[in-house]
C-alpha cells in the first residue's frame, strides 16, 4: 500500500508540474495549433521539452562494486560493436517528452488564465437520463437488490388473504410471486444543451494561414463550451457569394475564388436556429469569421437587419471575428461596432496574427453569457 501511496503522490506532483508548464507556457500552445492534430476524443497529446529528465549522477566509487573487473576503458562487452566512426558531437540533445492532458483539464487551465466565468445556461433541453438512485420497486431483480420489507408485507397479505396465517405460529414464507426488488426509476432530468454555428469566409481573399487562425480559436473555445455543457452540437457554414453547410473538414480547408455575400450565412445562420436549435431548449452561440470584405454596403444593412430582428433575440451571443487579409477591407467590423457597440450580445475583435488568438478568445468567452 506504500507503494501505491508513492506513485500517487509522484502522479499528482508530476500532473502539478505539466499544468504548471502548460500554464506559463499558454499563448505559445495556442499560437503553434500544434495541439490540434494530436487531440483525441477526451485527451490530447502536449509537447512538454521544458522538463528536464532523470538523469545519472556519477561520482567516486572507493569499493568494488557494479562495474568493476576486467577490461579496459572503451573496450566493448562482449557482444556489442566496437566503437563507431565519425567524430563525437559536443552539444546537448534535445528532449520531448509528450504529455496526455484531459481537454477538461485543458479547459479549466484556459479559464484559469484567462479568468473566464462559467456560463449561466439560458435553454434547457429535457433528456431522458436515471434518476441516479434505486427509488423504484420491481418485480424482478437480481437477490442483491431484494427489499426485504416490501417482499414481507406482500407475503403477509398473500397468506392473510388466503387464511393460512397463523397468528399462535406467525411463519411467514415468502414464494416468488411475492417477491419485490429495488429498481432504478428514471425521470425527465434537465439537461443544458448548446449549438455552436461556425459561420466563416472562403472566398479568394481568405488564405491558408487566416484559415488556420481561424481553426486553432474554434479548437479552444470547443475545448471551453463542451466543459460548460453537458450536451453540444457543431453546424458548419461556409460562404462566398452563397452559403453552404458543409462537414468539419470541408469547413477549414474549402478555398473558393468568388465574391463575398456576408448575409448569405446569416440567412443560413437563422434558419438553422428556427429549425434545429430553438431558444427555448439550446443555447447557441453563433461565431463569424472574415477578413471585412462584403460586397456591397447594401447587404451589411441585410446582415444588420438579421441581427437585430431574429439572430439576436435567440441566442446567447453573436461572435465575429475578423482576420487580418492582404486583400480584405476590414469594414465589416467597422460597420457592426458602429450599430452594436453597447449591445452586450455582440463581440468583436480583431485577429491580426497568431499571438492574437488568446486576446480574441478572452473577449468572446469573457462575458460568461
Amino acid at each position: 500500500m506504500s507503494k501505491v501511496r508513492r506513485i500517487d503522490q509522484d502522479h499528482t506532483r508530476f500532473r502539478k508540474i505539466v499544468r504548471g508548464q502548460i500554464k506559463q507556457h499558454l499563448k505559445q500552445f495556442i499560437s503553434s495549433g500544434e495541439l490540434i492534430g494530436k487531440q483525441g476524443e477526451k485527451y490530447v497529446s502536449i509537447p512538454m521539452p521544458q522538463i528536464a529528465l532523470p538523469k545519472f549522477r556519477f561520482g567516486d566509487n572507493q569499493k568494488n562494486g557494479v562495474g568493476q573487473g576486467e577490461g579496459a576503458n572503451g573496450e566493448p562487452v562482449p557482444g556489442q560493436q566496437g566503437p563507431g566512426s565519425g567524430a563525437a558531437g559536443e552539444t546537448e540533445g534535445k528532449h520531448t517528452l509528450e504529455v496526455d492532458v484531459s481537454l477538461a483539464d485543458l479547459a479549466k487551465i484556459l479559464g484559469e488564465e484567462l479568468e473566464l466565468p462559467n456560463i449561466e445556461p439560458r435553454g434547457r433541453k429535457n433528456l431522458r437520463a436515471s434518476a441516479g438512485r434505486f427509488t423504484g420497486i420491481s418485480r424482478s431483480g437480481p437477490q442483491s437488490l431484494r427489499h426485504f420489507r416490501r417482499t414481507f408485507i406482500e407475503a403477509l397479505k398473500r397468506q392473510i388473504a388466503s387464511g393460512t396465517y397463523d397468528k399462535d405460529n406467525p411463519i411467514i414464507l415468502p414464494v416468488r410471486e411475492d417477491m419485490r426488488y429495488r429498481s432504478e426509476k428514471p425521470r425527465e432530468v434537465p439537461q443544458a444543451s448548446a449549438a455552436i454555428i461556425y459561420m466563416m469566409d472562403v472566398s479568394g481573399s481568405m488564405g491558408r494561414e487566416q484559415k488556420e487562425m481561424v481553426r486553432i480559436q474554434a479548437f479552444w473555445i470547443d475545448t471551453w463550451l463542451r466543459q460548460q455543457y453537458q450536451n453540444i452540437e457543431v453546424c458548419y457554414i461556409v460562404h462566398d457569394a452563397a452559403a453552404h453547410i458543409v462537414d468539419q473538414h470541408t469547413f477549414f480547408h474549402l478555398r473558393e475564388s468568388g465574391g463575398t455575400k456576408i448575409s448569405s450565412a446569416y440567412e443560413l445562420c437563422q434558419q438553422q436556429i428556427r429549425d434545429k436549435y430553438p431558444a427555448g431548449e439550446w443555447n447557441v452561440y453563433p461565431f463569424h469569421f472574415s477578413d471585412g470584405d462584403n460586397w456591397s454596403s447594401r447587404d451589411t444593412e441585410r446582415c444588420i437587419e438579421l441581427l437585430k430582428s431574429s439572430i439576436l433575440p435567440d441566442v446567447n451571443q453573436f461572435c465575429y471575428g475578423q482576420v487580418k487579409s492582404s486583400y480584405g477591407s476590414g469594414q465589416f467590423k467597422k460597420d457592426l461596432d458602429a450599430v452594436f457597440r453597447s449591445d452586450p450580445k455582440v463581440i468583436t475583435s480583431d485577429i491580426l496574427d497568431r499571438d492574437g488568438i488568446l486576446t480574441s478568445i478572452k473577449a468572446f468567452l469573457g462575458g460568461g453569457r
